[in-house]
């Protein structure tokens, strides 16, 4: 039964990628009716559950920090391509755009990722173990990329409006570019053992012992299926997204809540394998993911709008509002508390949930 599962899950795993983008060629510029909308939203899900699995494939060959590193490049990437095109396409209206989405991935990834993973974890194995070292490194990086990006172009007076002249924007992609760079490194090469698990004694898990390693070749195709997934979730995820903007506007809703909707489809294939990894008790990895998301959508976005500006008509607004930078300080200070201990109750697991709802109900009702 077992070994008629797996060819079956290898089966539509492959299938679905090709389906997404064979249907990305046929409906992209177009606008979709009802029926098409509903088939895209499904083939949509089967694509971020593929991506999913194609991660882990591609995870467990490399293995960890690498694993999460490829899959938090990867969704990133490709939801830069996604706000750039967007942002060609929208004109003015679009001129918030960047700003929303990144900030949406932040709360995503800091609050409603990191709090579920500790509330699975800490609920089905009594308290959630992590390296404070790692994790406490990946969220200074977060915060300082979010300030330095997000915080900081409120209060500049070289620019009317919550925007960066072309000197400071140049200045916050490359320090944005410096810091996601000096992060990689530090995870992957001198301080790997600072973002592997770790068991409940403390000691480092340097490699999993319950299955063997796939070869090279599945990896490799699982590497490519990968990011056709990616590519046929973003791009559908912009197919759909008039319908949302429509949907939006039909129920009076703050433009806002679009970024905010595109930035929940696109971490999807995320969200699942931080889960996954906590249900395993590898909380690690499923803050790897959530943080190194998070770093990524800041470190890669503000470099690429900010070289997409130099052809871009409209405004570029990166300034947040007040209510929003309250946000995302306390964000920072409970962040760094449930960071210090290396552990987690479901108190913490709740806190940062009831900070992701606050945030999405604020987004619905500013």
């Amino acid at each position: 039964m077992i070994a008629r599962r797996r060819p079956l899950r290898a089966q539509w795993t492959t299938l679905v990628p090709l389906l997404a983008a064979v249907l990305l060629a046929l409906t992209w510029g177009r606008e979709l009716p009802a029926a098409v909308v509903a088939l895209v939203t499904l083939v949509l899900a089967g694509a971020v559950l593929s991506a999913v699995h194609h991660a882990e494939v591609v995870a467990h060959r490399v293995g960890e920090p690498f694993g999460s590193l490829v899959l938090a490049v990867a969704v990133t990437i490709i939801e830069v391509a996604l706000i750039v095109t967007l942002m060609v396409d929208g004109g003015d209206k679009s001129s918030t755009l960047a700003r929303d989405t990144v900030f949406a991935a932040v709360m995503i990834t800091c609050n409603g990722i990191v709090g579920l993973c500790l509330l699975v974890a800490s609920l089905r194995h009594g308290t959630a173990v992590f390296n404070p070292e790692g994790t406490g490194a990946a969220l200074a990086t977060v915060a300082t990329l979010a300030t330095l990006s997000l915080v900081l172009p409120t209060f500049t007076t070289s620019k009317p409006g919550p925007e960066f002249s072309t000197v400071q924007l140049t200045f916050a992609a490359l320090s944005s570019l410096i810091l996601y760079g000096l992060f990689v490194a530090t995870q992957t090469v001198r301080h790997r053992d600072y973002f592997l698990p770790i068991t409940r004694q403390g000691d480092v898990i340097t490699a999993e012992e319950h299955a063997a390693a796939p070869t090279a070749r599945t990896a490799r195709i699982s590497l490519g299926l990968l990011g056709l997934a990616l590519i046929g979730v973003v791009g559908l995820a912009k197919g759909v997204s008039p319908t949302i903007e429509s949907g939006v506007e039909a129920a009076g809703l703050p433009q806002a809540v679009v970024g905010v909707i595109i930035a929940l489809l696109v971490l999807l294939p995320e969200t699942i394998a931080a889960l996954r990894s906590a249900r395993r008790d590898r909380v690690q990895t499923s803050l790897n993911l959530a943080l190194g998301s998070a770093m990524a959508s800041i470190g890669l976005t503000i470099p690429a709008v900010a070289l997409a500006s130099v052809w871009l008509s409209g405004p570029l607004v990166l300034g947040l509002g007040a209510t929003h930078m309250v946000l995302l300080a306390l964000t920072v200070v409970v962040a760094s508390l449930t960071v210090v201990p290396g552990r987690a109750t479901p108190l913490q697991g709740g806190v940062h949930l009831v900070l992701f709802a606050a945030y999405l109900e604020l987004a619905i009702n500013p």
